[in-house]
């Protein structure tokens, strides 16, 4: 309508300049107005319908009125301009949408699945789980699932925004969506159509780039009071003055264009771009709070640690004893244990190729300390020092002072013991992040004050991993209540907190704080459902992305209004004082509108160094798992 309303406009002034006949260039200036104006009246009178007052009744009520009295040209270039702002506001978000429709496309459409022994291609959405899909090179993986056989490596970019191919084998989990980029899989399908990865993160920015919080909530009631009261305002100086065209101008520049679009095109981009680069935001009330994040409560273990401990020391204090039988009694007594500090001491056991008597008689877990354990026709104990006093096993060799020695150096001792006499300590420790003190410092850069980590580990464990990670504070031997209990302290003392953790132990502290942040989440559904930001890679240096990205949409939301409203303001007082016309005005009006525009834009660049990747962060030794917590 557009392109066609301004050919007319041009066959107007040829006509007049040409064979000077002004009636019939009127007639097209007229035509150029109803093409243009039609669909504007026709939203206009669907708004009143609604009993909304909406800007383009404004715009239809002028340019109506400029062609009663003859002034055709202003009519025409009114209508035109706001069809053409129209126009590029439209183009303009089905861009920043674009985040979006990238993540529709890669959608997959056909599976290969095995069934009777046969390879048959099916419709992605007709899979049944646990049926077992084919990925071969280049193909997109049409479900979420586990593979069961085979080697290969997927770009997992749509799911994580990570672009480095990542390596797959048996046991691995794969999402819908993602691409082979070499090697064969067989996937046993655990997620299909609504229920992958893909459509959930797709289901989400959908309703994120939709919602409205408080910002855009505002400017729709200050539009609701502000039209009519501009009509009045027309109204009121039209008879007054009994000059119509200064009504009518009036109308013209009173419509806030530029400050409807100012919030909702700021907003699109940026959870667009957030989309893009693997961060999952949940709406426009929690871009804004995070924009407001001045403090970060972290989870230790998974979150500033890798979360997979690693036997790092076997002290022998026991002389009768060497290395190989202090670690074998270890993994006797843990054989039975369910607790996670169990696995490192049984696989370093197995990987030195030690024979253990195998399950334990007996295992009884000691809250807190430790456990006992019967094995081969021996009482085995492992735990801290207290364990030792609660069960009378005398340290003569000096274990507790060991204990705390590999505590402070951030590793988490447990003191062996065999028949009420201490053999040694064995020590495990879990690798903190390479990116993690990195991730401090981002965080630190992007305007949060603090940054705490809450672990339940003891407190020498806890601050070698906070020397190491450069956290402001750590609290330490916190429940999963007491995490909940930091982080309303926190809030007390005026912090916007953000809480990251792993959505299950952490859950009431997320829940508590003012953006929880799940991190890992690709193929949750839990995570993807409940966290107000999701980082779909297990990359920390998406957080202070993350943050970083809700202050800078904010700070183009705050630039955008500025601008709407002193375009305004400007435009009015120039009408009063002279000088400014109808046509002028509304040219000056859609000129703001493309300035927005163009502003918000500037979130669909990635910025250097958000990037993850690795990291130059630390290199000092590595810090501790939980504390046993038995």
């Amino acid at each position: 309508m557009p392109t066609v309303a301004g050919a007319l406009i041009l066959v107007s002034f040829l006509v007049a300049r040409v064979l000077g006949s002004d009636g019939i260039s009127d007639l097209f200036m007229v035509s150029a107005a109803v093409v243009a104006g039609v669909p504007i009246v026709v939203t206009a009178t669907r708004a009143l319908m609604v009993k909304d007052l909406s800007i383009d009744l404004l715009v239809s009520v002028a340019a109506t009125g400029a062609v009663m009295i003859g002034e055709y040209w202003e009519a025409a270039a009114v209508t035109v301009l706001f069809a053409v702002g129209h126009a590029l506001e439209a183009r303009t978000m089905s861009r920043t949408r674009s985040a979006l429709a990238e993540l529709v496309a890669v959608a997959p459409d056909v599976a290969v699945v095995l069934r009777e022994g046969e390879q048959v291609e099916v419709p992605a959405g007709a899979v049944v789980t646990g049926e077992t899909v084919l990925v071969k090179n280049g193909a997109k993986v049409p479900v979420d699932g586990e593979v069961i056989a085979g080697t290969g490596a997927l770009d997992e970019a749509s799911t994580t925004g990570e672009s480095i191919p990542a390596e797959k084998t048996t046991g691995d989990q794969v999402y819908a969506g993602t691409v082979s980029r070499g090697g064969f899989l067989q996937v046993r399908a655990t997620g299909i159509g609504a229920d992958t990865t893909l459509a959930r993160i797709i289901h989400r920015v959908e309703e994120a780039q939709d919602a409205k919080a408080r910002t855009q909530a505002f400017i729709d009631r200050f539009s609701t009071w502000y039209t009519p009261g501009i009509m009045v305002l027309a109204l009121v100086v039209g008879l007054t003055t009994g000059d119509v065209v200064l009504a009518l101008t009036l109308l013209v520049i009173g419509c806030p264009g530029a400050l409807v679009v100012s919030i909702p095109v700021a907003v699109v981009a940026g959870i667009g771009r957030a989309a893009k680069d693997g961060i999952l935001i949940k709406g426009e009330e929690f871009l804004e709070s995070s924009a407001r994040v001045d403090a970060v409560a972290v989870d230790k273990t998974g979150t500033l640690t890798e979360g997979r401990p690693h036997l790092t020391d076997v002290v022998v204090l026991d002389p009768d004893l060497d290395r190989a039988q202090v670690l074998t009694w270890a993994a006797a007594a843990e054989a039975g244990s369910e607790h996670p500090l169990a696995r490192p001491i049984l696989d370093a056991a197995a990987a030195e190729g030690l024979v253990t008597p195998g399950l334990p008689e007996s295992t009884e877990p000691v809250p807190g300390k430790g456990i006992t354990a019967t094995a081969g026709g021996y009482r085995l104990l492992i735990g801290n020092a207290a364990l030792l006093d609660q069960l009378g096993v005398a340290d003569t060799v000096g274990a507790a002072r060991v204990a705390d020695e590999l505590a402070a150096a951030g590793r988490t001792p447990m003191i062996v013991a065999v028949d009420q006499r201490v053999a040694g300590v064995v020590a495990v420790a879990d690798t903190v992040r390479d990116d993690a003190a990195e991730a401090v410092r981002r965080l630190h850069a992007a305007g949060v004050t603090r940054v705490v980590m809450l672990t339940g580990d003891a407190p020498l464990v806890a601050e070698a991993i906070g020397r190491v990670s450069g956290v402001d504070e750590v609290r330490a031997g916190l429940l999963p209540e007491d995490k909940l209990d930091a982080v309303r302290e926190l809030q007390q003392e005026g912090f916007t907190v953000a809480m990251v953790g792993d959505g299950v132990n952490d859950a009431p502290a997320l829940a508590t704080a003012d953006i929880g942040v799940a991190m890992g989440a690709a193929g949750s559904a839990v995570a993807v459902e409940t966290a107000d930001i999701a980082l779909m890679g297990d990359d920390l240096l998406k957080l202070p992305e993350a943050i970083g990205l809700a202050k800078r949409t904010a700070t183009v939301m705050r630039q955008n209004i500025t601008v709407a409203l002193a375009t305004v303001t400007l435009l009015l007082a120039g009408v009063f004082a002279g000088g400014v016309t109808m046509a002028i005005g509304m040219l000056v009006h859609e000129a703001s509108v493309l300035v927005v525009i163009a502003n918000a834009m500037r979130l669909l660049r990635r910025r250097q160094g958000t990037t993850a990747g690795p990291s130059t962060a630390t290199t000092e030794p590595t810090a501790p798992a939980e504390l046993v917590t038995r």
